[in-house]
């Protein structure tokens, strides 16, 4: 029978996004998926800024930048006259975010979902790793050392820990026997394809709406680093037309009332389904969920693919750390941390779907929208220990800061390491799990932006603080720096 440290189901940006950080981790795995082709579509394509600090960290935020572009603006019209120009700040609310020293990805980028997957997979095979297509999980079982995977080939797998990122039909979690809990509106369905428009620019997000019935839209939205649109059309149950051009020029011709512009080049067409929905755990043993298939969300604000995302790192460096002798009992934390983050996220994507977010007008400022994702925090967790009297906390991102000596933090977090900041003399032996980076009493910028003068932050692999204490005794007791 062969055998795998971690067997990943689904080769989506979660499941491949855990591959590459176990794979750096010198971990073995094996990524599988069932279809027989890599995804050819853009139905997520929103990469949020702590979405790029994660792919600054994996060593790809250079080639998934120039794999897209900046969010385009809105443009709304009436037949051929515009009636208004918004961003996507104005169109959800969302507090304009500037560049600083502690946050160098400020703005959203745009990524065709099958763009991402490129890149990502472009990473995974430069530390040796390819995804296995037309390889479908038939089976799983699981006893205290480890779980048994069959394939519908036949072939069996033992690995120690089995993750399922199959997407929001999960096979892994069904397998488990763990509830979806939410609901699916089955009324609120959307074609959303990929097609080349001869006419429209690509400088805008081009919307058609109708006020009096404001279902009766069409959008096309030019996809960065492309040739394509993403063409959007709300249709009712009882009227979903063939997935082909012409019927799809025929809701364009109809709801915009434009003449003269011509679809053609149809790559992919699906309908989607607004649901809702998130399983009660996140782990059974030696199995665990991730992304779509631990949560899915509405589409507005673009948090599904970017909390999957961060799903995944959550879940590689812990599975890292115990593989490489810290205790079990740190698997655990998983569900622990990200479980109420998902819950959250349901919440503000339902919120902002109800509010017509792609169908209506400016909405009013709301500061309390994390869209960036830069605010979701584990404080008070099982990983976040200690205290500050100063703003940041245990639990919190831990920010990025230029250094007196030339570059920045991030610099000195990239990689699969824990990083202790020590504000004075670290005098402890670490191995090769940490990365001792001592700040100098002049390098003020680190100390304004953390907000400490004396002690150590321990920042974990995922960029999150793990520790805040006075002294470096409280480093030494830390179990998972093995």
């Amino acid at each position: 029978m062969n055998q795998t440290d971690v067997l990943i189901v689904g080769a989506g940006p979660t499941g491949l996004t855990l591959a590459i950080d176990l794979a750096r981790r010198s971990i073995h795995c094996r990524i599988i998926d069932k279809s027989p082709l890599f995804f050819p579509g853009s139905r997520a394509k929103g990469v949020m800024p702590r979405t790029l600090e994660v792919f600054d960290d994996l060593g790809i935020v250079d080639a998934m930048v120039a794999a897209g572009g900046p969010f385009p603006p809105f443009r709304g019209y009436h037949g051929e006259a515009v009636l208004w120009d918004r961003t996507i700040h104005q169109m959800g609310g969302f507090p304009v975010l500037e560049p600083s020293p502690d946050v160098p990805y400020a703005q959203f980028h745009m990524v065709a979902q099958w763009r991402t997957e490129e890149v990502l997979r472009d990473r995974f095979a430069t530390l040796g790793g390819r995804v296995e297509l037309a390889t479908e999980l038939s089976g799983i079982e699981q006893d205290g050392d480890a779980v048994t995977a069959t394939f519908a080939t036949g072939e069996s797998v033992r690995c120690r820990y089995l993750v399922g990122a199959d997407g929001g039909a999960s096979f892994v979690r069904k397998s488990m026997g763990v509830s979806f809990v939410g609901e699916t509106d089955a009324t609120d369905r959307s074609i959303i394809a990929d097609v080349k428009a001869a006419g429209p620019d690509r400088d805008h997000w081009h919307m058609w709406t109708n006020p009096g019935n404001p279902a009766n839209r069409v959008s096309l939205c030019p996809l960065p680093g492309t040739e394509y649109f993403q063409f959007v059309a709300p249709v009712t149950t009882d009227d979903v037309p063939d997935l082909t051009l012409e019927p799809l020029q025929g809701i364009f011709d109809r709801r915009s009332g434009v003449t003269g512009v011509r679809l053609t080049d149809l790559r992919w067409a699906t309908v989607y389904r607004v649901n809702v929905r998130m399983a009660e755990r996140f782990r059974v043993g030696r199995v665990f969920l991730a992304g779509d298939a631990a949560h899915v969300h509405s589409p507005a604000g673009g948090q599904g693919l970017n909390t999957g995302i961060q799903d995944a790192y959550n879940l590689g460096w812990k599975l890292g750390a115990v593989l490489a002798g810290a205790s079990e009992a740190l698997l655990d934390t998983y569900e622990a941390e990200r479980l109420p983050v998902a819950a959250n996220l349901l919440g503000i994507t339902s919120a902002l779907h109800k509010q017509g977010f792609w169908s209506k007008g400016a909405a009013p400022q709301n500061a309390d929208i994390d869209i960036n994702q830069l605010k979701l925090n584990y404080r008070g967790g099982p990983v976040s220990q200690g205290r500050s009297a100063g703003p940041l906390q245990p639990g919190d991102r831990a920010p990025d800061a230029p250094r007196r000596t030339g570059g920045r933090l991030f610099d000195v977090f990239r990689g699969p390491h824990s990083t202790l900041l020590a504000f004075e003399p670290a005098t402890g032996k670490y191995g090769d799990s940490v990365r001792v980076c001592s700040v100098a009493p002049d390098e003020a910028e680190v100390r304004r932006i953390y907000g400490i003068e004396h002690g150590y932050v321990l920042v974990r692999p995922d960029g999150y603080v793990g520790l805040i204490a006075p002294d470096e005794a409280a480093v030494r007791r830390i179990e998972y720096l093995c």
